[in-house]
């Protein structure tokens, strides 16, 4: 097999604001262990990782590993001039990327991945560094903006290939042919337990491990891209689990580990307990992370308690709305009922109202403020802290075609109307000053 070296590159985020919540590019780094299987040498450059530039006194590391990006203000693209916010890319330098890219040895392959829709333009400026500086070297995009957005990414990335959906077995065949190598390893797709593990030892210092032990969601709520981005839904073996956690933890002394599933409390009985009970059989100083937030209706009395106890420290639920009517029509995957229900098992367990903490949609299409409003108080007085997630347009959902109708930007035209920052679908039923008036109401 020929000595072909493959760099991988998660991009710059070009925004108005972003947050380091225990953020990594999962997909990519599975891709690397998927590739160095087949006998790849592998490269790694985050141009999010500014721990480089940023002193120790200035990085603000969180208890679990959570800090603050460093931001380095931009001028903002034309579509964003209205807005009186200062847009920034969040990341490395480009002279640090320069530096770091010119100390790496010369690829065969660059593979570069991407997340949200309207981060796009940090994924183009990346591609154009690295075309400047690797001009003959081909360049594959995949990931999520390319999965929701393909034509847009074909036309104007500047990539040579453009891979969208779960592409594993694409991006082989095509490495396979750039290289005239013969991949052996392929891990079977429908066989999630098939994959080695993400490659997070391309990371150091290594502060957490992201886990998938599901994939894809079995709901088909209307304003989510779940089940197109992951389509079906797919379990890991609880053992296998168990297993990655202790690999990562003997033998690099990782002690946060963060899920990244949509659905690890589905059905609990068969997938989720059985993890718990493993957890906490084996006894490790470990905590554990839910940031995209657990379906509420698996927490039952046991499972908050052995979540409890497995060192569960950072709870995220999805909610949503209070609202009985939005919660059928958007996908049944809770009532309020059984949302009260949690938080009351929660509490029993031990856990207080700050560490629960609860999304709640806001800036929907049609939505009005006083929806929200009752929202962030019905979560308060059942004892958790609302967090407000501002909703995206997103193409391909239920909720897309009524986004277009009701929004005042033209969002089918350009991804970068997608952001929730500039509050998409906001009407004189819910105005940017309503949201920083419910904005402040969470503080109090």
């Amino acid at each position: 097999m020929k000595n072909n070296r493959i760099l991988l590159i998660n991009p710059w985020i070009y925004d108005f604001a972003a947050y380091d919540l225990w953020v990594k590019p999962l997909g990519l780094l599975y891709l690397a262990s998927i590739l160095r299987e087949n006998g790849y040498p592998i490269y790694y450059l985050d141009l999010l990782d500014d721990r480089a530039e940023v002193s120790t006194a200035k990085l603000h590391l969180q208890e679990f590993g959570q800090k603050k990006f460093r931001k380095e203000v931009i001028t903002k693209p034309a579509v964003y001039q209205h807005i009186p916010r200062r847009y920034g890319r969040y990341g490395i330098s480009e002279a640090q990327v320069r530096s770091q890219l010119n100390q790496l040895p010369k690829p065969d392959i660059i593979l570069i991945t991407s997340i949200m829709t309207y981060w796009y333009l940090g994924v183009f400026r990346t591609i154009e560094l690295v075309k400047e500086i690797y001009p003959d070297i081909p360049v594959i995009l995949g990931g999520i903006y390319v999965t929701i957005c393909y034509q847009h990414a074909v036309e104007l990335s500047g990539a040579d290939y453009v891979i969208a959906g779960v592409g594993e077995g694409e991006l082989l065949r095509l490495v396979d042919q750039l290289t005239g190598n013969q991949s052996r390893f392929i891990p079977d797709i429908a066989n999630f337990d098939s994959y080695p593990y993400p490659a997070f030892d391309l990371i150091n210092p290594l502060d957490y491990v992201c886990l998938l032990t599901t994939r894809g969601c079995p709901y088909r709520c209307t304003y989510c891209a779940s089940h197109f981005l992951n389509p079906g839904f797919q379990r890991r073996h609880p053992e296998k689990i168990m297993q990655e956690i202790e690999f990562w933890y003997r033998e690099y002394g990782v002690k946060n580990f963060v899920f990244y599933d949509d659905a690890l409390t589905f059905e609990p009985e068969s997938h989720f307990i059985p993890l718990l009970k493993l957890i906490i059989a084996k006894n490790l100083p470990i905590y554990f992370h839910t940031p995209n937030g657990l379906h509420t209706r698996g927490i039952t009395e046991s499972v908050a308690r052995m979540m409890y106890h497995a060192g569960f420290k950072t709870l995220r639920l999805g909610l949503e709305s209070s609202d009985p009517e939005f919660q059928i029509q958007s996908g049944g995957k809770i009532s309020n009922p059984e949302f009260e229900s949690a938080i009351k098992h929660l509490h029993a367990a031990g856990y207080s109202p700050n560490q629960i903490g609860v999304y709640l949609l806001t800036g929907l299409p049609n939505q009005r403020a006083e929806e929200v409003e009752r929202s962030i108080r019905y979560v308060k007085s059942c004892g958790a802290r609302p967090y407000l997630s501002e909703y995206s347009p997103i193409p391909g959902t239920k909720l897309w075609e009524q986004a277009i109708t009701v929004s005042r930007f033209d969002i089918a035209s350009d991804p970068l109307y997608h952001n929730n920052s500039i509050f998409p679908c906001q009407w004189k039923g819910f105005t940017w000053e309503q949201l920083q008036r419910l904005k402040l109401l969470l503080k109090q």
